[in-house]
């Protein structure tokens, strides 16, 4: 993936995580951790990796959406694909 297309993973990653709580997605940091910084419950974070798979046309196993627990990650993991 070449780095324009990386920085479009990271906003598109960051406008579902920004549109999920309904914030300005300015406010949502790489490092923000999904659950203790953004205070997603299981709903969200099933809202989140559901609009990420769509988003990206991929598909997300249980045991990665585990290992999946800042914005970061998450970003990570989709441009690794």
């Amino acid at each position: 993936m070449s780095a324009v297309q990386h920085a479009n993973v990271e906003e598109r990653v960051k406008k579902i995580v920004a549109d999920q709580f309904a914030i300005d997605v300015s406010e949502v940091r790489n490092e923000a951790h999904i659950v203790n910084d953004l205070g997603a419950d299981r709903l969200d974070a099933l809202l989140i990796v559901m609009s990420v798979e769509d988003e990206f046309g991929i598909e997300i196993t249980e045991d990665q959406e585990e290992r999946l627990q800042t914005v970061q990650q998450v970003i990570n993991h989709v441009q690794s694909l």
